[in-house]
């Protein structure tokens, strides 16, 4: 099977791209399911009931998420209802959200999804090592192909985590810098890896938000309000062929659409 997973959506940009580029997409590359990372969908910072309905409506099949998961107040009951949005679930078992899911596709083979935030640089979470050896086996007994977004700032830490995945989860895929890293590979006992997928969305920015925005900020130290960026858009991501549990191809996606 041709999984693609798309790396943070981030904002109407990154929405608008997905909505009239994915099916062509799915089509061209024979992709049999879609994944993405969608805490930043709305207006960059969480996930609304109405901007993941028109996303699963363009075709997304699963939501992994990250720290912004909770920035909308207003969407914790959806979030709760919306199986297929997965929660990184290292955070306390109280925050609002699904541990894992498990999709299946039209041919009844079933892919778990499921999702862990870092703890280097990031807000407080659970050991991801402890809770992965927690939640893993009730994944496993439903199927031996599982993809892991793992939702971290160190590149360290999500090397590490990959290698302990490795031979156990079909791919270990990286989100939240915005930045994609050029060092997909398949590890030693048939794990596919990349540190980060990249994001989706307006790239003539710093990580979707308008330079000079960014600029200001950085250099007087005075918090401003950020702007999304709408220029340079891209879709990042992988797409990762899998069998019987197995990575056997990770191929690094970059499509440049104005």
């Amino acid at each position: 099977m041709n999984i693609l997973f798309i790396g943070d959506i981030y904002g109407r940009p990154g929405r608008d791209l997905i909505t009239s580029k994915l099916k062509f997409l799915k089509n061209e590359l024979a992709i049999d399911m879609v994944i993405a990372n969608g805490e930043n969908i709305a207006h960059g910072k969480g996930i609304t009931q109405r901007t993941a309905t028109a996303m699963f409506e363009a075709g997304i099949d699963v939501f992994t998420s990250g720290n912004h998961l909770w920035d909308k107040k207003e969407s914790f009951n959806y979030l709760n209802e919306e199986k297929r949005i997965v929660k990184p679930i290292n955070y306390s078992k109280n925050a609002p959200g699904n541990d894992f899911y498990v999709f299946t596709l039209s041919t009844g083979e079933k892919v778990g999804v499921m999702n862990f935030a870092g703890q280097s640089f990031m807000p407080v979470a659970n050991s991801p090592f402890e809770k992965f050896d927690e939640i893993y086996p009730k994944v496993k007994e439903q199927t031996d192909t599982i993809i892991v977004d793992f939702h971290a700032e160190a590149t360290a830490e999500k090397r590490a985590f990959g290698f302990y995945l490795d031979g156990k989860v079909s791919a270990v895929l990286g989100t939240h810098t915005h930045i994609q890293t050029a060092d997909e590979e398949i590890l030693p006992n048939g794990t596919a890896y990349i540190t980060d997928a990249g994001m989706t969305g307006s790239h003539n920015s710093v990580i979707g938000v308008k330079t000079e925005i960014i600029l200001k900020k950085i250099k007087n130290g005075v918090p401003v309000k950020y702007e999304m960026a709408e220029k340079g858009l891209q879709i990042n991501g992988v797409v990762v062929e899998i069998l019987k549990g197995k990575a056997q191809k990770i191929v690094r996606l970059k499509r440049y659409y104005e």
